[in-house]
């Protein structure tokens, strides 16, 4: 196994991705890069198999500076294909793999790629499919050193419309990510669980994280939160990151089934990607301990990066942290900068003179002549501790007031029967808007009992007036939801019923 002194070197500025990874399949052959069910891939395997890998994309055109698309299930294939682009000097460009066709073509069109990887871009671009293996008479000798210049290219976690491509300007050099570790208790080499959807930004980062420092990445095709626990377990995972939805999901498992694992490898949990209520942290900090929890708050885009662990939710509850890397402001819809513990839009910067780290495909970033931006983000600072509020695009407007749904959702979501829930906002003749919870439940709880209880968190107009029962996780395995079509959903079910024909 690797050991912190064999990663002293592979550590230094200017280290490329591969070079590090290459070196790793040399001094670790036989250990495992990636675990993937019952799949194991060596570090040596990894170097062979991303070596004939990049030559199959050579020959299909993938060049330096090129886009990849990949959209592949959370598996070994995801993370080779992405070692195979960078191996060519190309750039990996997540997205989801269940993308639907008219949003594949919209990136498409765009990012004009040299590649997709696991979807049928149709005539738009060259595609190989899910379980393409390349020829195995391609040779796998190292290929010669190109360092891509951009080492990713994520589609935002974004809602609705045609969702932007945000370019990272770093190159695929170890100094894009190692810095970061610490600040989220990521220890270099070591196991990690992958339990977040590759084609979001956040597995992309531990992901390559774990590669380039010569660990193991457990890969979860999907979600279970019983299976959790026992990868952490099985493989002494060290490091782990869910959203708030999985930690819930694990919190309402049978307490037999919490303890039976031990969790004794576990350096840390960390959690970020949407709201997580404080009922949720202080029952993660009360069954693990506060040194083993870390939570950040970061657009991909990475202008601001703010971090706190158990700690901090205890001393500062519902704080999401402090900036670690960059700068905020927050400020009015006249762009005036207001004082601590007034709720406005979240302003961000590297620094005064410090570049962007980032380009978008497809937007302009909402930028001002200082370098400030805004990814439409609203919350409160408390000297210098960062309170969310929500996103500006989901406020809700009722009779004057604010509502920010993400507040509703949290109060809903400590109720113990209630999974997942997503509160949007209809129109209403009398009060501009009303609320309409869509609510997952773990069992039978009436609307009288949810009312009831959100009454005693939250003032009268904040209640929703109507609530609507799903069958299914309303957030996905990356904490993400699709507002506006629910909303969408909500107000041509409420005209359907209403109407003359259907009443």
């Amino acid at each position: 196994m690797t050991t912190d002194t064999d990663l002293v070197d592979l550590a230094a500025p200017g280290t490329p991705f591969v070079t590090a990874i290459r070196e790793y399949s040399l001094r670790d052959p036989h250990t495992a890069a990636i675990i993937d069910g019952d799949i194991t891939i060596t570090h040596a395997e990894l170097e062979s198999r991303t070596n004939r890998l990049a030559r199959d994309y050579a020959a299909r055109g993938v060049t330096f500076g090129s886009f990849v698309t990949i959209g592949l299930p959370n598996s070994a294939a995801f993370l080779e294909a992405m070692v195979a682009t960078w191996k060519l000097g190309a750039v990996p460009q997540p997205v989801s793999f269940r993308l639907p066709p008219r949003e594949l073509a919209a990136i498409v069109d765009v990012v004009k790629p040299s590649l997709v990887v696991g979807l049928d871009a149709g005539d738009a671009a060259a595609s190989i499919p899910l379980g393409f293996e390349p020829d195995p008479a391609l040779s796998d000798a190292p290929l010669p050193l190109q360092v891509s210049p951009q080492w990713k290219a994520p589609t935002s976690g974004g809602s609705t419309g045609r969702p932007k491509v945000i370019v990272a300007l770093q190159p695929a050099v170890v100094e894009a990510l190692i810095p970061l570790m610490p600040l989220l208790k990521i220890k270099q080499g070591g196991v990690k669980l992958i339990a977040t959807p590759l084609g979001h930004n956040m597995a992309i980062m531990w992901s390559t994280a774990t590669m380039i420092t010569g660990g193991t990445a457990v890969i979860m095709r999907r979600f279970d939160a019983e299976e959790t626990l026992e990868l952490i377990d099985k493989y002494e995972v060290d490091w782990v990151c869910l959203v708030p939805t999985m930690m819930h999901r694990i919190a309402q498992l049978p307490a037999k089934v919490r303890a039976r694992a031990s969790l004794a490898s576990l350096i840390a949990v960390a959690t970020g990607g949407s709201n997580c209520t404080q009922r949720l942290k202080d029952f993660w900090v009360d069954w693990i301990g506060a040194d083993r929890m870390v939570e950040f708050y970061a657009g991909t885009e990475t202008q601001v990066i703010v971090v706190t662990d158990g700690n901090g939710w205890l001393a500062h509850p519902s704080s999401v942290g402090t900036a670690v890397i960059g700068q905020l402001q927050v400020r009015d819809a006249d762009g005036t900068v207001l004082p601590d513990g007034e709720v406005g839009e979240l302003w961000s910067r590297r620094g005064e003179g410090t570049p962007t780290p980032y380009r978008y495909i497809g937007a302009e970033p909402q930028r001002d002549p200082d370098g400030w931006e805004t990814l439409g983000d609203m919350g409160r600072l408390e000297q210098g501790w960062l309170y969310l509020a929500d996103r500006k695009a989901d406020m809700v407007v009722i009779g004057g007031s604010n509502v920010y749904p993400a507040e509703v959702e949290g109060a809903l979501e400590e109720h113990p029967l209630v999974v997942s829930s997503c509160v949007v906002g209809i129109p209403d003749d009398e009060y501009g808007n009303v609320l309409h919870a869509f609510v997952q439940t773990s069992g039978e709880v009436s609307d009288d009992e949810l009312v009831a209880f959100l009454r005693e968190q939250l003032l009268p107009y904040k209640v929703p007036r109507t609530f609507e029962r799903v069958d299914s996780p309303i957030r996905d395995d990356a904490g993400k939801v699709r507002r506006a079509a629910l909303r969408a959903q909500a107000i041509a079910d409420r005209a359907a019923s209403t109407s003359p024909v259907a009443s």
